[in-house]
């Protein structure tokens, strides 16, 4: 049985079909055989890659991508993925656009999408607008497809939003998959999914939601930790108790960092706004407020400077499962006396972790790859199976 059988199998046993000409918002509103597909394709894909098989898919197309926050990790992913099933990337730069000019969604979506396959976007930084836009470009992609205007209609991945950030969450679920050998090896496990101090505000909140309304999904015991009054959306919580529930794992809340890394199997320590305070600053920037954003920002930091002792430390990673529980982060990290003075882990820790999260981070190409493949492919085995017998050499050795 060649590798990329197991693979194929696991796929047979999955019902993914509504997959097929759609796209990928967040990851609870996938099913459960949906979300596994995915990590399914994307194991099948590196398979296919390390055995220097191209998975070219595509001989012509684009792949459109939108960043409305800076971004290295995820755009290069992004164009990984897109290069990896043989689609060009265009990056939509707003600024050299007819946007500025008055341009509306629909006529964008449309003017950008002639031979696009796939439209990535990241719109992180205001909540109630990110995920609401990515929904507007495929409310009008649909409509001018359904009119003629476009021969195919492009699927749309959620590169982050201002709720979840799923390509980053399902990379970081992959990778724990694979530290800890399975996914049935999961369920018990703690996860620790902890504020951390920065010396910066505005941190989006769509990585902590993804990953309690993911890792929720597989029975393990996730606990969220912040200082008071850094709270996330309260749906999104509501949706890792319904998961915890489902799955006959937990979800729990805790103001103590040591709390939650006490006996942790994994750790997540990362900064972000209080969901109050990017509310204001999303009021404030629509009213063109900027004196409000500015004391906005002074407060934040001056509230962020009360809690400085929550890091990353190596006490603190004593405490938890054996004292080698997984460190994981979307990076780049604050790290202490190397990218600023107080930040979110002590340099020590970063350090000796440094190889399994350039891993973690290695998974995210193949996860868009997968979305995009389950949202453009009718038969995925099929096609696998194809490309394997195909056999074309990716690269000449």
């Amino acid at each position: 049985m060649s590798e990329l059988q197991k693979y194929l199998d696991k796929l047979n046993t999955l019902n993914f079909k509504d997959m097929y000409n759609g796209h990928f918002f967040l990851t609870w509103e996938k099913t459960d055989d949906e979300i596994a597909a995915v990590f399914t394709v994307a194991d099948a894909l590196r398979c296919l890659r390390e055995q220097n098989i191209s998975t070219k898919i595509f001989d012509s197309g684009l792949g459109i991508s939108l960043f409305r926050d800076n971004s290295t990790r995820t755009r290069f992913s992004f164009a990984s993925a897109c290069n990896l099933l043989g689609l060009e990337v265009q990056d939509l730069d707003e600024g050299k656009s007819q946007i500025a000019h008055g341009e509306t969604v629909r006529e964008t979506a449309n003017m950008i999408s002639f031979m696009a396959d796939v439209i990535g976007i990241r719109d992180d930084m205001y909540i109630g607008k990110g995920n609401k836009y990515m929904h507007d470009v495929v409310n009008a992609v649909t409509e001018g497809n359904a009119d003629g205007v476009l021969e195919q209609k492009p699927t749309l991945v959620n590169l982050q939003c201002d709720i979840d950030h799923p390509t980053q969450c399902m990379a970081d679920m992959l990778h724990v998959i694979h530290t800890f050998g399975g996914v049935e090896q999961l369920k018990g496990k703690k996860v620790a999914m902890t504020w951390a101090y920065s010396p910066s505000y505005g941190k989006p909140l769509s990585v902590p939601q993804g990953v309690i309304g993911l890792f929720t999904r597989f029975g393990m015991d996730v606990v969220l930790a912040h200082p008071e009054g850094y709270d996330v959306m309260p749906e999104v919580e509501e949706v890792a108790k319904k998961n915890a529930a489902k799955t006959g794992g937990s979800f729990s809340k805790t103001n103590s960092m040591a709390e939650a890394f006490k006996d942790a199997d994994v750790v997540y320590p990362k900064s972000w706004a209080p969901f109050a305070a990017m509310e204001k600053r999303t009021d404030l920037y629509g009213k063109g407020d900027m004196d409000g954003i500015g004391a906005l920002e002074k407060e934040l930091l001056a509230q962020n400077a009360g809690h400085k002792d929550w890091c990353c430390t190596e006490e603190l990673m004593k405490t938890t499962k054996d004292g080698k529980a997984l460190y994981l982060h979307c990076l780049p990290a604050d790290i202490n006396d190397v990218s600023c003075k107080d930040g979110e882990v002590a340099a020590s820790v970063f350090d000796r972790y440094r190889v399994p999260l350039y891993k973690q981070a290695s998974f995210k190409p193949y996860i868009i790859a997968a979305m995009i493949f389950l949202a453009k492919q009718k038969d995925p085995v099929k096609t696998l199976k194809a490309l394997e017998e195909r056999g074309v050499l990716r690269h000449v050795l």
